[in-house]
């Protein structure tokens, strides 16, 4: 009887352990639709601290620029809510201007959001200023990442 109940416990805890965290863990590549870079980006996403209340709701996410010249890399932790991770980035030159190679560049506040399940979702990129000294607004572009 002891063993029935163990097992039927044992059950239990993988059929409602949180699965999101586990399937979001790895490498993938981030597929930017219309954002005017010459950089492709890989997310390396780990676990997030020990510290954190409920780590099973949040990744961190390492992005790397390829090529890595002319970029910065990222870091967050995206959180799970509601089946969507956000990851929320300040980055140094999220705007490019002029020529994409050598032309300059802006700091954006950028906001990922993304469906766990089939990792589509959208990135809103804000700038204080625009290029050429347009006024400050955001763009949003969609996005989907593709497990490597």
């Amino acid at each position: 009887m002891k063993t029935l109940t163990f097992i039927a416990l044992t059950l239990a805890a993988v059929a409602l352990a949180p699965a999101a965290r586990a399937e979001s863990l790895g490498n993938y590549k981030l597929n930017i639709e219309g954002r005017y870079d010459f950089h492709t980006w890989l997310w390396a996403t780990s676990p997030c601290g020990s510290s954190l209340k409920s780590p099973e709701d949040c990744v961190h996410v390492l992005a790397i620029a390829q090529p890595v010249a002319k970029a910065f890399n990222y870091q967050g932790d995206a959180w799970l809510a509601n089946g969507r991770y956000t990851l929320t980035v300040d980055v140094p030159d999220g705007l490019r201007c002029g020529d994409v190679y050598y032309g300059p560049v802006i700091p954006t506040h950028d906001v990922y959001s993304w469906d766990a399940t089939t990792l589509a979702g959208s990135l809103d990129s804000a700038f204080a200023a625009g290029c050429g000294g347009a006024p400050p607004g955001t763009y949003t572009y969609p996005f989907t990442l593709s497990r490597m």
